[in-house]
């Protein structure tokens, strides 16, 4: 029989709750899984590799399905980290107008320029003056839980109108006034999406501006093209963004 190979357990702490979760390095199949979703533009199988990934990593007892996006983002970026390099190599191609000298016409630049990225210094940014906390009135408010990767998959995030309400409701916790709490998993979704639709606009405004200013895995980077010396900041957002 074949000695078993010792492998290192790194830990991460969730943003969310506090949580340190305990995690392994990739196998071999599992590296093989991550490099067929990154290659895959689907986006209900990148997820659904990126989740069985985890479930085999992490250590400690958890509920994918509930963790928050950028939560999964964060765990999965150090897992990449530990198990392939803590280091990317990004690449970009330049954008710029530049002139071409033979035809005296502007042509774009194209040229590649290749920036590497330590990813363990990739954390979620919280930004200033966010709360899941929505005062409706002064006795009334709701409360809410962010969205997790079902409630991304679930919804057309394209149609915002349409999926405004809908994510709304899904990311409602509970509501309170002054004389009690009111869990959402404790209402129907119809009751849900029938208080949600009672609102006033500057109240759906406000949980818009949860939604805009939560927790995201974000990095701006530094392009400077090594050709014609264009520069400009780039932004990084999302999983996907890390491993171009």
């Amino acid at each position: 029989m074949l000695p078993k190979i010792d492998v290192p357990i790194y830990n991460v702490k969730l943003l969310s709750n506090g949580k340190n979760l305990r995690f392994r390095p990739f196998t071999v199949k599992e590296e093989k899984l991550f490099l067929m979703a990154n290659e895959n533009e689907d986006l209900d199988n990148v997820v659904d590799t990126i989740k069985q990934i985890l479930n085999n990593c992490v250590l400690d007892d958890f509920q994918v399905d509930s963790l928050p996006l950028f939560d999964i983002e964060h765990l999965f970026l150090n897992i990449r980290a530990r198990s392939i390099s803590e280091v990317v190599n990004l690449k970009y191609k330049c954008n710029n107008n530049i002139l071409d000298e033979e035809t005296k016409e502007e042509k774009k630049c194209n040229n590649v320029v290749e920036i590497d990225l330590n990813i363990l210094e990739v954390e979620p940014e919280k930004q200033e003056g966010h709360t899941n906390k929505i005062e409706i009135t002064e006795k009334m408010g709701v409360v809410m839980k962010y969205p997790s990767f079902e409630t991304i998959k679930k919804f057309d995030v394209e149609n915002e109108a349409d999926s405004i309400i809908k994510i709304t409701v899904n990311c409602i916790d509970y509501v309170y006034d002054s004389n009690s709490i009111y869990y959402a998993k404790d209402s129907t979704e119809e009751e849900l999406i029938e208080f949600v639709e009672s609102m006033q606009a500057k109240d759906l405004e406000k949980i818009k501006t949860f939604f805009d200013t939560m927790p995201k895995m974000k990095r701006d980077i530094d392009f400077k093209c090594n050709k014609c010396g264009h520069e400009e900041k780039i932004e990084l957002e999302g999983i996907q963004n890390f491993f171009v």
